[in-house]
């Protein structure tokens, strides 16, 4: 489940793509795919060793340009060595072998991509990936601590089973979690020293030991909100009902099942954020529960459920909201969309609300798109038909920076 991935905003951007020799490397033919969805530029530099498992024609093939194989091109790229630094967002070195680790530590510039790492003054991420000897050695530890300090940022590695069948640390990280850090990279730092709190997905209302009362919200619109947040330089907590969305390591995620257990999870962290986003799919009503068993159906024709109030998350935290806390409620709607997030506005003292329709094609629950109209407290409106929830999710942000 990576929809809330699909960002597309980054045309014009570029990324310079490092590739070493490891088994791994094929799998950056995969991330060069995922940059070229994004919108982004790539350039390619292969060391000899990544040659022996792939060749450039490959990237080539999907894409990339320039693509540099050698430390002396001919022609007319006399300074391919240069190019990078003059023209790339972010350098990323995957997988980044111990070699090219100790290279770029010492300032060996004696092949094509370590020469071009010594004149790259941009943002540099390595997602190292080798034995796990190799990666506990003193002089590869030692050398990632100098690279750290110089700011260059690691991804991974994970632990896990390595090609040799060895098991430890040293296998390289999800090509999500490269993708994702790349993006942040080349992303405007523009909601850096926010702390954001997003709820996400439906809650679930136990009635007996087996059965619930919920909706079918997937979480998928909280999902592209929560990760464009933390792309744009935001710390992101991530209030989650009952469903599964991969995030970064460094997003906050608080799994949660009900309605109350979302509420205190909330009410717990509001305090310390600048910003509320809530986009859950939250119970108002739970049923009273039938007991601590399952119900049998044997000798009952009909059946009648009580049910009782849920706190109402969006309400109290807008009564706790300070002047320097912005607060975004969702509001799904079947008719009366605008009337009914003018009042949930008011009501519930937002600073911006987006209404969606939940029974039209395309829009509300378990759509990858979505339809929806937003006012604010100045009482400016507008309309956004049928986008892209990853586009819906940065246009959101955009708005709320311009307030």
């Amino acid at each position: 489940m990576n929809e809330h991935l699909n960002f597309d905003c980054f045309l014009g951007k570029r990324i310079h793509l490092g590739v070493c020799g490891s088994i791994a490397a094929y799998k950056s033919l995969d991330l060069l795919r995922m940059y070229r969805k994004a919108g982004i530029e790539v350039s390619v530099t292969l060391t000899s060793g990544a040659q022996e498992f792939i060749k450039g024609l490959s990237y080539e093939a999907l894409g990339a340009f320039k693509v540099w194989e050698k430390m002396f091109p001919t022609g007319d790229d006399t300074f391919g060595h240069l190019e990078p630094a003059q023209a790339a967002d972010a350098m990323v070195i995957i997988p980044a072998t111990a070699s090219i680790l100790a290279r770029m530590t010492h300032g060996l510039a004696d092949d094509m991509l370590s020469c071009q790492a010594l004149a790259f003054n941009g943002t540099k991420l390595v997602a190292p990936a080798m034995n796990p000897a190799m990666w506990d050695a003193p002089a590869t530890r030692d050398n990632c601590k100098i690279l750290a300090d110089r700011g260059v940022q690691f991804i991974g590695p994970d632990c896990g089973d390595v090609a040799c069948g060895d098991h430890g640390r040293g296998r390289m990280a999800s090509l999500e979690s490269i993708f994702t850090h790349s993006l942040r990279a080349v992303s405007p730092d523009d909601m850096s020293g926010r702390h954001v709190l997003i709820t996400l997905g439906p809650t679930r209302e136990k009635w007996d030991a087996v059965r619930f009362w919920s909706n079918p919200s997937s979480g998928l619109m909280g999902a592209c909100i929560a990760m464009a947040a933390w792309l744009r330089g935001a710390e992101v907590t991530v209030v989650s009902g009952p469903v599964n969305w991969w995030f970064p390591d460094e997003i906050n995620v608080i799994k949660v099942g009900t309605a109350k257990e979302m509420f205190d999870a909330c009410t717990d962290v509001w305090s310390q954020c600048t910003t509320g986003c809530l986009t859950a799919a939250v119970a108002d009503f739970k049923p009273i529960p039938h007991g601590e068993g399952k119900f049998k159906k044997a000798g009952r024709d009909s059946l009648s459920v009580d049910f009782d109030t849920n706190p109402d998350i969006l309400k109290t935290l807008g009564s706790m909201k300070r002047d320097d806390q912005q607060l975004i409620g969702f509001a799904a709607e079947t008719s009366n969309i605008q009337e009914s997030a003018k009042g949930k506005l008011e009501s519930k003292n937002l600073d911006l609300i987006i209404a969606n329709p939940i029974n039209v094609p395309g829009a509300g629950f378990e759509s990858s798109t979505n339809s929806v109209y937003v006012l604010d407290r100045a009482g400016r409106t507008e309309e956004w038909p049928n986008l892209p929830k990853t586009e819906i999710a940065w246009r959101i942000w955009d708005l709320l920076l311009q307030n």
